[in-house]
Protein backbone atom coordinates (compact mmCIF):
# COMPACT_ATOMS: atom_id res chain seq x y z
CA UNK A 1 0.00 0.00 0.00
CA UNK A 2 1.17 3.54 -1.08
CA UNK A 3 1.13 6.59 1.21
CA UNK A 4 0.67 9.69 -0.61
CA UNK A 5 1.85 12.91 1.28
CA UNK A 6 0.84 15.99 0.08
CA UNK A 7 3.33 18.83 -0.11
CA UNK A 8 1.12 21.46 -0.95
CA UNK A 9 -2.26 22.78 0.01
CA UNK A 10 -3.97 23.00 -3.24
CA UNK A 11 -1.70 20.33 -5.16
CA UNK A 12 1.43 18.04 -5.50
CA UNK A 13 1.78 15.35 -3.15
CA UNK A 14 4.62 12.86 -2.25
CA UNK A 15 4.58 9.02 -3.40
CA UNK A 16 6.19 6.70 -0.55
CA UNK A 17 6.78 2.85 -0.73
CA UNK A 18 7.20 2.47 -4.38
CA UNK A 19 10.58 1.45 -6.16
CA UNK A 20 10.51 2.61 -9.60
CA UNK A 21 13.08 -0.33 -10.51
CA UNK A 22 10.59 -3.12 -10.15
CA UNK A 23 7.36 -3.93 -12.19
CA UNK A 24 4.55 -2.00 -10.45
CA UNK A 25 1.71 -4.35 -9.61
CA UNK A 26 -1.47 -3.51 -11.50
CA UNK A 27 -3.42 -2.64 -8.36
CA UNK A 28 0.00 -0.04 -7.22
CA UNK A 29 -0.74 1.57 -10.84
CA UNK A 30 -4.67 2.31 -9.90
CA UNK A 31 -3.53 4.06 -7.10
CA UNK A 32 -1.06 6.11 -8.54
CA UNK A 33 -3.45 6.96 -11.61
CA UNK A 34 -5.84 8.19 -8.82
CA UNK A 35 -3.05 10.22 -7.02
CA UNK A 36 -1.97 11.70 -10.42
CA UNK A 37 -5.98 12.39 -10.90
CA UNK A 38 -6.35 13.98 -7.37
CA UNK A 39 -2.88 15.96 -7.37
CA UNK A 40 -1.62 16.85 -10.55
CA UNK A 41 2.35 16.69 -9.06
CA UNK A 42 3.50 13.34 -7.95
CA UNK A 43 7.15 13.53 -6.01
CA UNK A 44 8.67 10.05 -6.14
CA UNK A 45 11.94 10.21 -3.70
CA UNK A 46 15.40 8.27 -4.13
CA UNK A 47 14.72 6.28 -7.39
CA UNK A 48 18.27 5.65 -8.42
CA UNK A 49 17.14 3.82 -11.73
CA UNK A 50 17.95 3.73 -15.44
CA UNK A 51 17.11 5.55 -18.85
CA UNK A 52 15.11 1.76 -20.01
CA UNK A 53 13.68 1.66 -16.51
CA UNK A 54 12.28 5.35 -16.70
CA UNK A 55 11.14 4.92 -20.21
CA UNK A 56 9.46 1.40 -19.25
CA UNK A 57 7.70 3.26 -16.04
CA UNK A 58 6.62 6.30 -17.81
CA UNK A 59 5.10 4.00 -20.81
CA UNK A 60 2.41 3.21 -18.00
CA UNK A 61 0.72 6.71 -18.54
CA UNK A 62 0.49 6.50 -22.66
CA UNK A 63 3.05 6.33 -25.21
CA UNK A 64 5.92 8.45 -24.98
CA UNK A 65 6.60 11.41 -27.61
CA UNK A 66 9.89 10.97 -29.80
CA UNK A 67 12.45 13.97 -28.91
CA UNK A 68 11.84 17.07 -31.86
CA UNK A 69 13.97 18.01 -33.77
CA UNK A 70 16.92 19.82 -32.83
CA UNK A 71 16.86 18.94 -29.77
CA UNK A 72 19.69 16.27 -27.60
CA UNK A 73 18.20 12.81 -28.28
CA UNK A 74 16.38 13.73 -31.19
CA UNK A 75 14.11 10.99 -32.15
CA UNK A 76 14.35 9.15 -29.25
CA UNK A 77 12.19 8.68 -26.23
CA UNK A 78 14.21 10.64 -23.48
CA UNK A 79 14.97 14.79 -23.67
CA UNK A 80 18.23 15.37 -21.88
CA UNK A 81 18.58 18.71 -19.65
CA UNK A 82 22.00 19.46 -18.48
CA UNK A 83 24.55 21.84 -19.20
CA UNK A 84 27.60 19.10 -19.29
CA UNK A 85 29.21 18.57 -22.89
CA UNK A 86 30.48 15.45 -24.16
CA UNK A 87 33.61 15.72 -22.95
CA UNK A 88 31.91 15.82 -19.20
CA UNK A 89 33.14 19.48 -18.53
CA UNK A 90 31.01 22.77 -18.06
CA UNK A 91 29.89 23.87 -21.52
CA UNK A 92 29.70 27.74 -21.86
CA UNK A 93 26.70 30.30 -21.33
CA UNK A 94 26.79 31.05 -25.19
CA UNK A 95 26.28 27.31 -26.17
CA UNK A 96 22.70 26.42 -27.29
CA UNK A 97 22.04 24.01 -25.02
CA UNK A 98 22.21 26.36 -22.31
CA UNK A 99 19.98 28.86 -24.14
CA UNK A 100 17.03 26.52 -24.59
CA UNK A 101 17.88 25.67 -20.51
CA UNK A 102 17.40 29.18 -20.08
CA UNK A 103 14.17 29.30 -22.26
CA UNK A 104 12.72 26.30 -19.66
CA UNK A 105 12.70 29.22 -17.06
CA UNK A 106 9.88 30.51 -18.22
CA UNK A 107 6.19 29.30 -17.35
CA UNK A 108 5.42 26.76 -19.91
CA UNK A 109 3.65 23.27 -20.57
CA UNK A 110 5.64 20.78 -22.49
CA UNK A 111 4.92 20.84 -25.95
CA UNK A 112 2.04 22.95 -26.31
CA UNK A 113 3.33 24.08 -29.17
CA UNK A 114 2.04 20.61 -30.82
CA UNK A 115 -1.01 19.82 -32.18
CA UNK A 116 -1.51 16.87 -29.67
CA UNK A 117 -0.52 18.70 -26.53
CA UNK A 118 1.45 16.48 -24.25
CA UNK A 119 -0.31 14.82 -21.49
CA UNK A 120 2.15 14.70 -18.74
CA UNK A 121 6.20 14.32 -18.27
CA UNK A 122 8.47 12.91 -16.23
CA UNK A 123 11.76 13.96 -15.38
CA UNK A 124 14.68 12.31 -13.12
CA UNK A 125 17.18 14.02 -11.20
CA UNK A 126 20.67 12.32 -12.31
CA UNK A 127 22.99 15.11 -10.61
CA UNK A 128 22.12 18.52 -9.19
CA UNK A 129 23.80 21.81 -8.48
CA UNK A 130 24.51 22.31 -4.30
CA UNK A 131 22.29 25.15 -4.53
CA UNK A 132 19.35 26.68 -6.92
CA UNK A 133 17.88 24.65 -9.59
CA UNK A 134 14.63 23.88 -8.33
CA UNK A 135 11.63 23.22 -10.50
CA UNK A 136 7.97 24.86 -9.86
CA UNK A 137 4.63 24.03 -10.68
CA UNK A 138 1.76 26.33 -10.89
CA UNK A 139 -2.05 23.78 -10.33
CA UNK A 140 -4.14 25.55 -13.12
CA UNK A 141 -6.74 24.09 -11.96
CA UNK A 142 -6.91 26.22 -8.52
CA UNK A 143 -6.01 29.46 -10.77
CA UNK A 144 -9.31 28.44 -12.61
CA UNK A 145 -11.25 27.87 -9.37
CA UNK A 146 -10.44 31.22 -8.48
CA UNK A 147 -11.11 33.68 -11.56
CA UNK A 148 -13.78 35.66 -10.97
CA UNK A 149 -17.38 34.65 -12.70
CA UNK A 150 -16.79 37.54 -15.23
CA UNK A 151 -13.27 35.77 -16.52
CA UNK A 152 -14.59 32.71 -16.49
CA UNK A 153 -17.32 33.92 -18.86
CA UNK A 154 -14.76 36.03 -21.35
CA UNK A 155 -12.60 33.59 -21.70
CA UNK A 156 -14.21 29.78 -21.75
CA UNK A 157 -14.59 29.91 -25.37
CA UNK A 158 -11.55 31.66 -26.25
CA UNK A 159 -8.37 29.70 -28.44
CA UNK A 160 -4.63 30.67 -28.06
CA UNK A 161 -1.89 30.03 -30.60
CA UNK A 162 0.63 28.38 -29.13
CA UNK A 163 4.15 29.04 -31.12
CA UNK A 164 7.54 27.61 -30.52
CA UNK A 165 9.25 29.43 -32.20
CA UNK A 166 8.08 32.34 -30.10
CA UNK A 167 8.70 31.30 -27.14
CA UNK A 168 12.34 30.38 -27.87
CA UNK A 169 12.69 33.66 -29.14
CA UNK A 170 11.85 35.69 -26.08
CA UNK A 171 15.51 34.08 -25.23
CA UNK A 172 17.43 34.74 -28.59
CA UNK A 173 15.65 35.60 -31.40
CA UNK A 174 18.08 33.37 -33.64
CA UNK A 175 17.55 30.20 -30.72
CA UNK A 176 15.10 28.79 -33.14
CA UNK A 177 16.56 27.00 -36.17
CA UNK A 178 14.88 26.60 -39.96
CA UNK A 179 14.47 22.74 -39.28
CA UNK A 180 12.50 23.33 -35.92
CA UNK A 181 10.44 26.30 -37.05
CA UNK A 182 9.52 23.97 -40.11
CA UNK A 183 8.49 21.09 -37.71
CA UNK A 184 6.67 23.10 -35.22
CA UNK A 185 4.69 25.88 -36.81
CA UNK A 186 1.98 27.75 -34.93
CA UNK A 187 -1.12 25.60 -33.18
CA UNK A 188 -4.61 26.33 -32.23
CA UNK A 189 -4.95 25.71 -28.17
CA UNK A 190 -8.31 26.05 -26.25
CA UNK A 191 -7.46 28.31 -23.35
CA UNK A 192 -9.73 25.89 -20.83
CA UNK A 193 -9.57 22.55 -21.08
CA UNK A 194 -12.14 20.47 -19.13
CA UNK A 195 -10.59 16.80 -17.07
CA UNK A 196 -12.02 13.59 -17.08
CA UNK A 197 -13.74 14.53 -13.64
CA UNK A 198 -15.34 17.78 -14.85
CA UNK A 199 -13.17 20.06 -13.47
CA UNK A 200 -10.97 22.86 -15.53
CA UNK A 201 -7.69 24.79 -16.08
CA UNK A 202 -5.92 27.19 -17.74
CA UNK A 203 -3.72 26.21 -20.46
CA UNK A 204 -1.41 29.40 -21.06
CA UNK A 205 2.50 29.39 -21.11
CA UNK A 206 5.24 31.09 -22.91
CA UNK A 207 4.57 29.11 -26.49
CA UNK A 208 0.99 31.56 -26.35
CA UNK A 209 2.08 34.26 -28.89
CA UNK A 210 -1.97 35.25 -29.50
CA UNK A 211 -6.11 35.01 -29.20
CA UNK A 212 -7.75 33.67 -31.86
CA UNK A 213 -9.92 37.14 -32.93
CA UNK A 214 -8.36 39.73 -31.01
CA UNK A 215 -6.10 42.25 -31.98
CA UNK A 216 -2.68 41.24 -31.44
CA UNK A 217 -2.13 43.90 -28.40
CA UNK A 218 -5.49 42.58 -27.05
CA UNK A 219 -4.51 39.40 -26.66
CA UNK A 220 -1.29 40.21 -25.11
CA UNK A 221 -2.60 42.22 -22.31
CA UNK A 222 -5.60 39.22 -21.75
CA UNK A 223 -2.34 36.59 -21.94
CA UNK A 224 -0.36 38.94 -19.36
CA UNK A 225 -3.28 39.56 -17.48
CA UNK A 226 -4.18 35.62 -17.07
CA UNK A 227 -0.46 34.67 -16.08
CA UNK A 228 -0.43 37.59 -13.57
CA UNK A 229 -2.83 36.16 -11.53
CA UNK A 230 -1.67 32.53 -11.90
CA UNK A 231 1.51 33.34 -10.47
CA UNK A 232 0.84 34.14 -7.46
CA UNK A 233 2.37 32.60 -4.87
CA UNK A 234 -0.41 30.66 -3.51
CA UNK A 235 -0.37 28.74 -6.29
CA UNK A 236 3.13 27.17 -7.03
CA UNK A 237 4.74 24.61 -5.60
CA UNK A 238 8.49 24.70 -5.73
CA UNK A 239 10.44 21.34 -5.53
CA UNK A 240 13.61 21.47 -4.41
CA UNK A 241 15.60 18.44 -6.03
CA UNK A 242 17.69 15.99 -4.05
CA UNK A 243 19.47 13.29 -6.51
CA UNK A 244 17.53 10.66 -7.70
CA UNK A 245 13.92 12.05 -7.12
CA UNK A 246 11.85 11.47 -9.98
CA UNK A 247 8.58 14.18 -10.33
CA UNK A 248 5.70 13.37 -12.37
CA UNK A 249 3.45 16.23 -13.71
CA UNK A 250 0.36 16.52 -15.53
CA UNK A 251 0.88 19.12 -18.38
CA UNK A 252 -2.25 19.74 -19.33
CA UNK A 253 -3.16 20.73 -15.42
CA UNK A 254 0.08 22.32 -14.15
CA UNK A 255 2.42 25.00 -15.48
CA UNK A 256 6.36 24.07 -14.39
CA UNK A 257 9.78 26.01 -14.84
CA UNK A 258 12.91 25.73 -14.05
CA UNK A 259 14.97 28.00 -11.99
CA UNK A 260 18.35 29.41 -12.02
CA UNK A 261 21.54 27.95 -10.36
CA UNK A 262 25.36 28.33 -10.75
CA UNK A 263 25.67 27.06 -15.02
CA UNK A 264 28.62 27.71 -15.04
CA UNK A 265 30.52 26.35 -12.08
CA UNK A 266 28.12 23.58 -10.97
CA UNK A 267 26.93 20.42 -13.47
CA UNK A 268 23.34 19.63 -13.98
CA UNK A 269 22.03 16.54 -15.61
CA UNK A 270 18.19 15.54 -15.81
CA UNK A 271 16.11 13.33 -18.28
CA UNK A 272 12.96 13.52 -18.93
CA UNK A 273 10.18 11.31 -20.83
CA UNK A 274 7.13 12.98 -21.79
CA UNK A 275 3.64 11.09 -22.39
CA UNK A 276 2.01 12.16 -25.41
CA UNK A 277 -1.72 13.66 -25.30
CA UNK A 278 -4.71 11.44 -26.30
CA UNK A 279 -6.58 14.33 -28.74
CA UNK A 280 -6.44 18.15 -29.64
CA UNK A 281 -7.74 20.49 -27.71
CA UNK A 282 -9.65 22.06 -30.53
CA UNK A 283 -11.13 20.35 -33.26
CA UNK A 284 -8.18 22.24 -35.67
CA UNK A 285 -5.40 22.26 -34.32
CA UNK A 286 -2.88 23.78 -37.53
CA UNK A 287 -2.95 27.80 -36.81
Amino acid sequence: MLEIKPLHPLFAAEVIGLNLGQEPTPETLTEIDRAFADFSVLVFRNQDITDEQQIRFSEHFGELEETKVGTPGAGSKLIVLTNIGSDGEIIPPSDRQVLNNKANQQWHADSSFKPVPAKASMLSARIIPSAGGNTEYISMRAVYAALSDEMKARIGDLVGVHDYAYGRAKIDPDLVTDAERSALPPVKQAMVLTHADGSESLYLGAHCASVVGMAEAEGRALIDELMAFATQPQFIYSHPWSPHDMVLWDNRAVLHRATPFSSTSEKRLMVRTTIGGEAPTVSHAAA
